[in-house]
């Protein structure tokens, strides 16, 4: 089956007639993590902040929100068809009549309705996952894949989606951001692991002709154009591609700097209509000669204006201006943790999607064990559906910084049952970015947490164990200047051997021994997922895109699930908060690569999957 039709057909499966009743799910639960907010409401205030108030009711997750262009009815995005499903509806002024313009599957976000309302643009990764700029003909019901042409789309080696549609003020054209045509490229100039985002700005007439970019900036970003009242400019946020990495992230947010620009279409001519300090997004014309934009981040975060109007200090995200300039609604979020097993959007029908914290793992006799991420990185154990959990290992009687274990940075980190399902390896240590300064030492302990004892001696950043079948081995991660790779530990023995050299990381030992799964950094701007047999013959690369491919686990039948980024962003990068890697989606495939296949198709990060039988 093609598999850029799957999730198209499985969601089809899940839109069940009222009344009707889901056939029951025969293979029980994937469980996963998601980086993204919990709760997201749409608010309405005057333009200079006051009068503030919820446009509708309730605490579930709404975003992204527009007026049409009589200023009568918002358009918003909505996952109250489930958690992770991004789906857009229209609602009056004052909240009511809801009703769902486009339900689907895919992402469906970013909506803009045409000036005389008889259009919707939209982005969607319907029909191929990748995000590109969709038009539904509102009387007819048609759909038309705006950007989806040979001669737009760009090489699919890169990111190649299409973000933000805005219409042009006669309703013949619409500008969006794009980053077509740009290679993936990590932070700190390559050599992070996150990708950074290249942004450029196209314009497309509305029959899918005249297609050309009107503003770019070697490694800039370029983002969410919006028209002048008069349609000759386009306006737009631009910052480096660097800084789509701060950007999105709590400790760089306050740094980033952007501006505010506009070009002339017919001309070319750019006009910088902002200075300073200050990361500066979602620009819109207020009025012919004011132009308001979101402060994102820092001591001025807000709404703030180019000239007329007094900034605004406020908390919020996704401004977007009514017609006349006088109302502005804006989202607030919160990233509140989901609760553990919070049910998610499914795209199996076998299967329930639910929320788990990270690095879950499945003994055999059916007990989970996790990271407490969300809470300070302890260790605990429970039933699979949330009951009878306990902290076997806590974090705060180390002495790890209490800084970073607020920040996520240090921890006990991915715990690993032995097959016999008597002891629990993790890591214990700094993490990510604190890595580089700090130590990990793999350790292990009994399944009631008595009789913790190191494994590793410290030295070097050592982490992300994990038990072979037999259980007398286990394989983990070393991470420094001169020492790299995956080793093996011989519990009987104490004794420690080499299996690889190269910036490795992540293995699990199969279920039945045979092989190991890894994360290896191919390149300066790429990681793929791979497997080698403990005697270290038979290395074998099972993913080749330019994305990174990572984070893989075994299911118990032997398959491998991991995240990867091969269908590009979903939205802006610099758009996001509080993310790592917002491209990433969860795949499916067969221990030697073959019949691999997507598992979520969200806005958000997904990661850490497990499946649970029923």
């Amino acid at each position: 089956m093609n598999r850029r039709n799957m999730l198209k057909m499985l969601g089809a499966a899940l839109l069940l007639p009222a009344g009707a009743v889901a056939a029951p799910r025969r293979k029980g639960v994937m469980l996963m993590n998601r980086i993204g907010p919990s709760v997201s409401q749409l608010y309405l205030a005057n333009a200079d902040g006051s009068d503030e108030r919820p446009f509708m009711p309730g605490n579930g997750l709404d975003y992204h929100a527009s007026f049409a262009p009589d200023g009568q009815s918002i358009l918003f995005t909505s996952e109250r068809n489930g958690l992770g499903q991004a789906d857009i509806f229209r609602a009056r002024l004052d909240g009511t009549g809801v009703a769902p313009l486009v339900s689907h599957p895919s992402v469906d976000d970013a909506a803009a309705l045409s000036p005389d309302g008889t259009r919707l643009a939209f982005v969607s990764t319907r029909d191929g996952y990748r995000a590109n700029i969709w038009v539904m003909d509102l009387r007819m019901g048609r759909l038309r894949n705006l950007t989806g042409s040979a001669r737009v789309q760009g090489d699919k080696a890169g990111p190649d989606c299409f973000f933000r549609p805005a219409w042009s003020p006669d309703g013949r054209w619409l500008a969006f951001s794009s980053d077509r045509n740009t290679p993936w490229r990590g932070h700190d100039n390559g050599r992070g692991w996150e990708h950074t985002q290249a942004l450029s700005i196209y314009i497309i007439g509305a029959d899918g002709q005249g297609f050309r970019r009107i503003a770019t900036r070697p490694d800039y970003c370029l983002g969410s154009p919006k028209w002048s009242p008069d349609g000759r400019r386009v306006v737009f946020y631009e910052m480096l591609a660097e800084s789509t990495w701060g950007a999105r992230r709590p400790e760089g947010v306050a740094s980033v700097v952007s501006q505010i620009v506009s070009v002339d279409i017919a001309s070319g001519e750019r006009v910088q209509h902002t200075s300073g300090l200050g990361l500066k997004v979602f620009p819109q014309f207020v009025t012919a000669e004011i132009i308001g934009y979101h402060r994102k981040g820092g001591p001025d975060e807000g709404l703030a204006y180019t000239a007329g109007i007094a900034s605004v200090h406020r908390t919020l995200r996704s401004p977007a201006w009514s017609p006349d300039g006088r109302t502005v609604i804006y989202e607030k979020v919160s990233f509140r943790p989901f609760a553990q097993n919070q049910p998610l959007y499914s795209w199996d029908p076998q299967r329930d999607y639910r929320y788990t914290d990270v690095f879950p793992g499945l003994s055999r006799d059916g007990t989970l064990v996790l990271t407490e991420k969300a809470l300070n990185s302890s260790i605990a154990t429970m039933n699979p559906d949330g009951s009878d959990r306990k902290r076997i290992f806590d974090v705060s009687s180390t002495n790890l910084n209490p800084a970073q274990v607020g920040h996520g940075m240090a921890g006990a980190f991915a715990p690993a049952w032995s097959p016999d399902g008597q002891w629990i390896a993790f890591g214990l240590g700094q993490w990510f970015q604190a890595r580089r300064t700090g130590k990990a030492t793999v350790m292990r302990m009994r399944r009631d947490g008595s009789a913790v004892e190191a494994l590793t001696d410290g030295t070097i950043h050592s982490g992300f164990p994990s038990y072979s079948a037999d259980g007398q081995q286990i394989v983990y991660r070393v991470w420094g200047e001169n020492n790299m790779g995956l080793r093996i530990l011989d519990l009987r023995t104490r004794q420690t051997r080499v299996l690889t050299t190269a910036y490795d990381n992540l293995p699990g030992w199969s279920p039945d021994g045979s092989r190991i799964v890894f994360t290896r950094r191919v390149d300066d701007e790429n990681y793929d997922i791979f497997t080698i047999r403990p005697d270290g013959t038979g290395l074998k690369r099972l993913t080749t895109s330019g994305a990174n491919d990572g984070h893989a686990v075994w299911t118990a039948d032997g398959r491998i699930m991991w995240s990867s980024g091969v269908y590009g962003f979903r939205d802006e990068a610099a758009l996001y908060d509080n993310t790592f890697q917002p491209y990433g989606q969860i795949f499916i495939m067969n221990a030697d690569g073959s019949h691999n296949r997507i598992l979520t198709d969200s806005l958000w990060e997904d990661s850490m999957p497990l499946y649970v039988p029923a």
